[in-house]
């Protein structure tokens, strides 16, 4: 068996759970970043859309949606600026601590309840994610240069850390936004972005050259021809025409990204409203108390498996990267204290009334529990090709919004209000999660299969434009809702959501072999 060669210091190649201790920094530093956005997306048309009297700003459904989407179009189209500025300039690590620093900033300004600090901050997210969003996944890449067949599975244990954050940010901002107070909300997920931003800055020397600068590469490289150490590898040429058959690829795999997208983000915006306005979340008695122990489950057990994750990574990192540590330790704390506060609170209520922004964690939750079992399956023999990944993730999708359609079947054509079982968003989140653990860490695997190590950068900036893409159709697919329900009803506006991701998820499955001879032995 040929032994796994992985890149960086001394100290990445100390192994956890079969992967460098690198990939644990960025699991982490990514998971912060993740709970300020999913933080600050859970309650932004939440807030926008509720009155006045509730301290929102009484904006019309269509009118936050359309800002919603805009956003998040605006959020994967900066990626681009930001990959050629690392690629080009700062490199890939300055990159990421530049965007964090900016996020942060962001954050803050929306923690201000005022016209021109929402605007400022949606500003100062948007640049900030362009550096920082790109250029942590080229960090990856660097990595897992001499191990490509572990790839599949490494991002998909970073996507476990992506959806961490979302859990985390989603829960608590999404709590304290609903309960206390909506800028108090946007401004905890600023802190969090902090802290991640202080546990890379401090730990970034484990990474070797990956991701300097290419002035800094070349002092590096300098300084260890002088001791004899870390040779660098040269990257394998790739003939013109391979290449470019490898583009197409990319660019074939990001059209049916922006089908996914288009659809899978209807979670904070339409599927939010679906939550708020059209399901019964008070719950009484027994049902109150099977969603308290429930609620306390799902929040603890996945808290508890981060936390372990988080000691396995001490033990290896704490003697180089002490101060590192002492800050992700720290977020660890805070984070404990809040959730054994909003949990106490719970439970001394008399009713419970779930918050419109918790489905949204469900999501993040099934994919801590499934992605370890699918980052095994595609290290496998029963590992399927690009293609397959991305048409089961569609169909997927689809049959969650299928569920959708059937159980709101029994709410009247215009209705702006019902109150059916909060069951029909469980299940529709499970499907779509396990749609996307199929599709959005693999779409980001190929990319850094596909393409050149000095243009991955850029590429996962293009990459993104298909994601915002996407994200900016959700937005006004999403905020066609009332025009739709009046028209028809509920059931139509899912069933939409419902047949064309099928239908792609099958005309992709169908370009398995044209795809195939494109990828020139790529796997």
């Amino acid at each position: 068996m040929t032994k796994v060669i992985f890149e960086g210091s001394d100290m990445n190649r100390k192994l956890l759970m079969g992967h460098p201790s690198g990939l644990f920094v960025l699991f982490f530093t990514e998971m912060w970043e993740r709970f300020s956005y999913y933080g600050m997306r859970a309650i932004l048309v939440l807030f926008l859309t509720s009155s006045i009297i509730d301290g929102g700003w009484a904006w019309s459904r269509e009118e936050a949606l359309g800002l919603y989407g805009t956003y998040t179009m605006l959020v994967y189209f900066s990626p681009i600026l930001g990959g050629l500025l690392a690629d080009k300039f700062l490199g890939y690590r300055k990159a990421v601590a530049i965007g964090a620093l900016i996020m942060t900033s962001g954050h803050a300004a929306m923690a201000f309840d005022t016209p021109w600090s929402l605007y400022l901050g949606i500003g100062l997210l948007v640049a900030g994610n362009g550096l920082f969003k790109p250029n942590i996944t080229s960090i990856i890449n660097g990595v897992y240069k001499n191990a490509q067949d572990k790839k599949d599975g490494a991002f998909t244990i970073f996507y476990m850390g992506v959806n961490a954050g979302a859990f985390l940010g989603i829960l608590l901002c999404g709590y304290i936004g609903e309960m206390v107070g909506w800028h108090f909300g946007f401004g905890l997920a600023g802190i969090f972005m902090f802290f991640g931003m202080l546990q890379f800055w401090f730990s970034q020397k484990i990474f070797g050259r990956i991701g300097l600068s290419p002035s800094d590469s070349l002092e590096y490289d300098e300084a260890i021809e002088t001791i004899g150490k870390d040779p660098v590898v040269e990257e394998e040429k790739v003939p013109a025409n391979v290449q470019r058959d490898r583009y197409i690829v990319v660019g074939i795999l990001a059209f049916f990204t922006i089908f996914f997208w288009a659809a899978f983000e209807q979670a904070g915006g339409s599927m939010t409203i679906f939550a708020a306005d059209y399901t019964d979340r008070v719950l009484e008695g027994n049902a109150a108390n099977v969603f308290r122990v429930a609620n306390t489950l799902l929040t603890v057990v996945p808290l508890l498996i981060i936390t372990y994750v988080l000691w396995q990574l001490f033990r290896i990192t704490f003697s180089k990267y002490a101060l590192s540590n002492i800050f992700l330790g720290t977020s660890f704390v805070i984070i404990w204290g809040i959730v054994i506060w909003m949990l106490k609170n719970q439970f001394s209520e008399v009713e419970t009334e779930v918050p419109a922004s918790w489905f949204s964690i469900l999501n993040s939750f099934y994919i801590i529990a499934f992605a370890p079992l699918i980052s095994k399956i595609w290290e496998s023999k029963y590992n399927p090709p690009a293609t397959v990944k991305f048409g089961i993730g569609l169909v997927l999708l689809g049959l969650g919004f299928g569920v959708l359609a059937y159980g709101s079947s029994g709410i009247p054509q215009g209705a702006q209000t019902a109150s059916v079982s909060i069951m029909w968003l469980i299940l529709a989140y499970l499907l779509h999660t396990l749609g996307e653990l199929s599709l959005s860490p693999v779409g980001l695997s190929y990319v850094s299969k596909l393409v050149p190590a000095a243009k991955i950068g850029v590429m996962f900036g293009l990459w993104y434009i298909a994601v915002g893409l996407g994200n900016k159709a959700a937005g006004t697919m999403g905020g066609m809702i009332d025009k739709i329900t009046a028209q028809y009803d509920l059931t139509t506006f899912f069933l939409i959501f419902t047949i064309v991701p099928v239908i792609a998820g099958f005309i992709v499955m169908g370009l398995t072999p044209v795809m195939k001879k494109l990828m020139h032995g790529v796997k």
